[in-house]
């Protein structure tokens, strides 16, 4: 079974959209969950969140959940957002190294900038665009996983 944990900064945004995305392939043997390096508990995701993944037929009653050792221990994948991301994981959690990336960085090896855009703060097309930019990339996530 792979598990795949997305992170962000506070699971309201980007990893809550990976999660969906990943989600709504309905994919035996791999499972999916989101948390956010400083999320506070019970949030939902951002209204354009929500409206970006409603307008593209995905259902996720999305509530936040903070990144702890449970989530660490749960996920035999991490993908973070961004190096920020992938440093506080590996900074809290040195053991995770070997299974902790950036998304971008799992797919493409070689890539310069590994980070997701943030549109936290931002209009309701950066939400699209932002998902549009996951989307891209949990598709090409899918492929390298099952390698």
């Amino acid at each position: 079974m792979i598990k795949v944990l997305f992170v962000c900064t506070g699971n309201t945004c980007r990893s809550p959209m990976a999660e969906a995305i990943l989600r709504s392939k309905n994919i035996p043997g791999i499972e999916v969950k989101s948390a956010g390096v400083f999320a506070a508990a019970g949030q939902g995701a951002s209204p354009y969140a929500k409206d970006v993944l409603t307008k593209n037929s995905m259902t996720h009653n999305h509530i936040s959940t903070p990144l702890t050792e449970r989530e660490i221990n749960w996920a035999t994948h991490i993908f973070t957002m961004t190096e920020y991301h992938k440093w506080m994981i590996m900074d809290s959690y040195p053991r995770a190294l070997d299974k902790t990336f950036t998304l971008k960085e799992f797919i493409f090896a070689d890539i310069k900038d590994r980070d997701v855009s943030d549109p936290f703060g931002g209009s309701q097309n950066i939400y699209n665009e932002t998902f549009r930019e996951l989307s891209d990339l949990i598709d090409q996530l899918i492929d390298k996983l099952r390698l």
